[in-house]
């Protein structure tokens, strides 16, 4: 059985997820940080807790721990959590702004992704699934057909871009773990007030595509629900 730890599953694209994820055979962990939140939707999914605040080194590393002691191993983690930060205008924002957004967004991937990696080792087909945004590609926020053009989210782009490199660093330093990114698109949560034209469900397809993909599938990817597309 096929054992995936998602963070930020409480609600939004992580918890679809894992309720999609659990109804395909999933063994699923939901993370969270806040304990109240996390454990109601796991309870109503027919999933397990795992309290993890991806901004604070010791509670990853509880996280891990905690599984470690009870499941052992993952096969999937998917590194959802993440926050948008200041829209419009950037004239007032701050170090600090671009920091909290960071701190989230890259620096929560990697402290969760270095946490998990011994236990992602010990699966036979150990997969990393980020969850990125076509808000980071400059080809998309270029092109004046497409909705990415016409947002300002200054930090929200730019760690989105980030992660998409982070992706392909990653899958090229860990050729036993597969590494994909997947862009949920344009979907309706509470990221973006609910103002998105895809289902929530729609907007997990490209996550739950790339957590169930057999064995020997390929890394260092940019899916969305299409497919494969482009890193530019």
């Amino acid at each position: 059985m096929t054992i995936t730890f998602i963070t930020g599953a409480n609600k939004g694209l992580g918890r679809e997820t894992a309720r999609r994820l659990i109804e395909l055979g999933h063994t699923v962990l939901v993370g969270a940080r806040d304990p109240e939140r996390g454990a109601r939707a796991a309870a109503a999914l027919g999933a397990r807790f795992v309290r993890i605040d991806v901004t604070d080194d010791a509670s990853v590393a509880a996280a891990a721990a905690d599984v470690a002691d009870h499941e052992g191993l993952i096969d999937v983690l998917v590194n959802n959590a993440g926050v948008h930060g200041p829209f419009g205008d950037p004239t007032g924002l701050t170090g600090t702004d671009a920091l909290s957004v960071f701190d989230v967004n890259i620096a929560g991937v990697v402290r969760t992704t270095t946490a998990f990696l011994p236990l992602l080792r010990r699966s036979s087909d150990p997969v990393i699934v980020n969850v990125s945004s076509g808000m980071g590609l400059l080809a998309y926020t270029h092109d004046p057909a497409r909705p990415e053009s016409s947002v300002v989210a200054p930090l929200y782009t730019a760690s989105k871009a980030a992660l998409t490199m982070l992706t392909t660093q990653y899958a090229k330093a860990l050729p036993d773990v597969r590494v994909n990114a997947a862009d949920p698109g344009y979907t309706a949560t509470d990221l973006n007030g609910n103002s998105g034209p895809q289902t929530v469900t729609e907007g997990t397809d490209a996550i739950v595509g790339l957590a169930t993909e057999k064995p020997g599938a390929g890394s260092g990817r940019f899916v969305d629900r299409t497919g494969e597309i482009s890193w530019s």
